[in-house]
Formats: C-alpha cells, structure tokens, sequence
C-alpha cells in the first residue's frame, strides 16, 4: 500500500551538498541499531511511499531497495529525524538479517570497550536481553549445527516448552534449597528459554517490556479484581 507524501514532509530534512541525508536503520522492537546508510531525496520518498526502505548508493549511484534480490527487507514503522534535521533514524522490522555478511546487524564488531557494565546499556536488564535476543534470533534465522539454539528451533515448540518447565522446576528446587547460587543460575536459564519461545512465537523482549509498562501505577490485587469481573 502506497503512502502520499507532501513536499512540505521532505522539505523538512536537510540534505547535504551531495543531496544525500544518513539514514539510521533501528529495530523497532529491541532497539537494536541494524546499519547505517544514505538517502537521497528520491530514496525518502520511495521509502514513505513503500514502507520498504530504500537508499542511494554512493559507488553505485544508484537507488536500491534493501533486500530487493535477497529477501532481508525492512518493513519501515516509524521515521523521526534529529535536532538539525540532517540525519534521519528509521524504526523498521526487518526480516532476516541486515548486514550483507549474514548477520543481523553490521555492528557486530567490537573496537573498543572498557570491560566495565558502564559502557553504552550493558549495565541495563533490557540492554543485556536485547543483546541476548538478538543473538538468539541470528540462531534462528541462520541456523547452524552446532548451535543449541538452532537445535531447539528445529525440534519444535514443545521441546522448547519442555525445557522452560525444566528450568522452572530447577528453579523451584534451587529456591526451596536456599542456594544462591544456583537460584541466579537457573533464574537465567529460565530466562534465556523464554526468550527461546517468544522468538518462536515472533515476539520481542519489547512486547514485554510495554506490557509491564502499563502495569505501573496499578495495583496488583485492583488487576486481579478486574480479571475476575472479566471472567
């Protein structure tokens, strides 16, 4: 379905002298950045129009829709532009993976890092289980033999399910053992297997996140009171 655009909505970015703008491609679900590429004018609105993103090639000079011959397309969803208006972040789903290496985002090579939980939101839960996400959907999408992911994909759901009530059961025992320990290890497990299970289901840590989101400020017995009226 084509969108009608207004030269009132271009006019509002600031392309370079070259005619180009950067273009931020993130994953609207988990935040993750995916690439990093160039608009021109035609390629905005070719993107506006499809909801396909679309970019100019510099060594090509030429318009190219992304994943046009491979299938990895990116289903735009949102697109917000900076303080300056000269760079664009596009909030998109993107099916498969977004790097032409195979990987789901062209960051996935460390330069630096200080070690430390301070750098970027690796110190944040939903920064660790994004990153956890990812990887897992990576497994998914490019299956390899020696992954255990990949295993548990290609056995099907009920192994995955399998292996939550596993990890809740050792979870349960580790709680009554009073162990420490072994309470934040198979917390995590029970956690990893959940993320298994929405990848399955093509849910995100951020549907989570804005489900717990909009139970701020309410009581938990209100809510309870207000699902067994529902009943």
């Amino acid at each position: 379905m084509k969108h009608k655009i207004s030269e009132d909505i271009i006019g509002q970015v600031k392309f370079d002298k070259r005619g180009l703008v950067p273009a931020i491609i993130q994953d609207y679900r988990t935040l993750s950045v995916l690439m990093m590429a160039y608009m021109n004018i035609d390629a905005l609105k070719a993107t506006i129009e499809t909801g396909i993103t679309h970019f100019w090639s510099r060594s090509r000079e030429k318009l190219w829709q992304k994943g046009e011959t491979s299938g990895h397309i990116q289903v735009v969803k949102k697109i917000l532009y900076d303080c300056d208006a000269d760079t664009l972040l596009v909030l998109a789903e993107q099916v498969g993976a977004a790097c032409h290496t195979g990987n789901r985002s062209c960051f996935y090579r460390g330069l630096y890092d200080r070690g430390d939980d301070f750098i970027m939101d690796k110190s944040s839960l939903s920064g660790i289980l994004n990153r956890v996400y990812d990887v897992i959907i990576d497994r998914k999408d490019k299956p390899k033999e020696s992954s255990y992911v990949s295993s548990l994909y290609s056995s099907g759901v009920d192994k995955i399910l399998g292996k939550i009530s596993e990890e809740a059961g050792e979870l349960i025992i580790s709680s009554k053992n009073n162990n420490r320990e072994e309470i934040i290890y198979e917390a995590a497990d029970l956690w990893f297997h959940s993320l298994v299970l929405l990848g399955y289901h093509g849910l995100t840590p951020q549907d989570i996140y804005k489900e717990l989101e909009k139970r701020f400020g309410i009581s938990g017995l209100e809510k309870k009171k207000k699902e067994g009226k529902k009943k």
